[in-house]
């Protein structure tokens, strides 16, 4: 997307080292979950009563909210559930409890001893024919999943959550190869035409957004760019509806880095990818395809001609600001900052360019939980993260210095405590919104 004049691209960072570029932010709920089990996620099989419904409380509620207490927690009677939820959330005692649920649940292994370290075992000690699933296993899964995901079963969990494996532990294996033999089926017959006149100038894009991307120890790894570049270009290729569209290149990165950890013990941080085997890389590369071609079959009106996805979700989002903070509206508006200026790149990168790609991937973990995560469930994010800067937002006083804030963010020390408390925040503005036959109505 390019624009006219002095303006510069309000979508695409220029420095090429901005604090939390490419990063992720992830967390969502499961909806055909009775809203209040949302709050007890942790609890597996509790059952709560089911909710009604209820009306959004006034229009003030949030300020008021935000003007007696800095603590995103510190709230009233009504959020008692969601406070213990995020109580929870930080609570290593129950982070252990819910990592083993997830371990036993994925291993269907009755009892499981962490040592004192809290280390992971590695998941490739058990094998893949003990895996039993089931439908109710799977609904159990996410709902252990919006509150995060350990990083050993993080893999198999974002395939089986993505739908890219079969809930059934037999089929897994052969679903697997046939999806990785197409995949690179796809390589041979379609790649060679990049540098055909009617698909140069999309490999020529791509090749030139790759090394643009964060975090740098990763793109500028020559296998790195060699496999983001064939993924990408047989994407666009194959969708021809929408192709090549600059944001669409972020999307990568979180699966890429999740399907390493399968292959290794070690921080991914500055990981050498040249020293996996071969094999290892093929099938993150495979994996990382059918992965992020499941999350764009979601939100593709994001990325066709004129992208009307992303329009109406920043649309949508200013309707929503107006609603839970008027002043943060109107401060915005009285200095002519329109939404459109800053969410696009928010709802094009799925908010990977505001923060450190370790708050994206707990974000995703989130989101492949919640029905409609990447789509609906982000609004309620990036609503979320707005108001979370009112402060700062109502201290700046001019155009220049609001762009500068909202497009520069700082959240490079953001961790796993920050995004929790962003996503209950959302959560509870889709419980009280999202509901309602006005919702952005006013």
């Amino acid at each position: 997307m390019s624009s006219d004049g002095n303006k510069k691209q309000f979508w695409k960072r220029n420095a090429a080292k901005v604090p939390g570029s490419i990063q992720h932010v992830y967390g969502a709920q499961h909806p055909p979950f009775d809203p209040l089990l949302h709050a007890n996620l942790i609890k597996a099989g509790n059952k709560p009563p089911p909710a009604t419904p209820g009306k959004p409380k006034k229009a003030t509620t949030f300020q008021e909210f935000e003007s007696i207490t800095s603590d995103a927690w510190d709230v009233g009677d009504d959020d008692d559930d969601l406070l213990a939820m995020a109580a929870q959330n930080l609570n290593i005692e129950v982070v252990m409890e819910t990592a083993n649920k997830v371990f036993t649940l994925l291993y269907h292994i009755p009892t499981l001893e962490w040592p004192p370290d809290m280390s992971w075992p590695p998941v490739s000690g058990v094998p893949e024919s003990r895996v039993c699933w089931s439908v109710s296993s799977c609904e159990e899964l996410r709902k252990l999943s919006w509150s995060g995901i350990p990083r050993q079963v993080r893999p198999i969990t974002w395939k089986l959550l993505s739908g890219y494996l079969p809930a059934n532990a037999e089929r897994r294996e052969s679903v697997l190869q046939r999806k990785r033999q197409e995949y690179f089926g796809f390589i041979q017959q379609y790649y060679d035409s990049r540098n055909d006149e009617h698909h140069q100038d999309t490999y020529r894009q791509i090749h030139i957004d790759i090394p643009r991307m964060s975090p740098e120890w990763l793109v500028l790894q020559p296998e790195v760019v060699e496999i983001f570049e064939r993924i990408l270009f047989i994407w666009a290729i194959r969708h021809p509806a929408s192709g090549y569209v600059q944001g669409i290149n972020d999307l990568v990165t979180p699966f890429f880095v999740v399907y390493v950890f399968e292959y290794i013990e070690e921080e991914v941080e500055n990981f050498d990818v040249s020293s996996l085997q071969e094999e290892a890389l093929r099938n993150i590369e495979a994996d990382s395809f059918w992965c992020m071609s499941k999350l764009l079959d979601g939100i593709q009106d994001n990325y066709t001609f004129a992208q009307p996805g992303i329009q109406k979700k920043v649309k949508a989002l200013e309707e929503l600001v107006s609603r839970i903070d008027e002043s943060v509206h109107r401060h915005m508006h009285h200095y002519e900052v329109e939404y459109l200026q800053f969410a696009f790149r928010w709802m094009n990168n799925l908010l990977m360019r505001e923060l450190p790609l370790r708050c994206t991937i707990r974000l995703w973990d989130t989101y492949q939980a919640e029905p409609e995560g990447f789509s609906h469930f982000h609004l309620y994010v990036c609503a979320a993260f707005l108001v979370r800067w009112r402060k700062e937002i109502l201290e700046e006083r001019d155009f220049q210095g609001l762009m500068i804030l909202l497009q520069n963010l700082p959240t490079m020390h953001w961790g796993n405590e920050e995004v929790s408390v962003l996503l209950a925040e959302a959560y509870r503005l889709k419980f009280a919104f999202a509901d309602a036959p006005n919702h952005y109505k006013r």
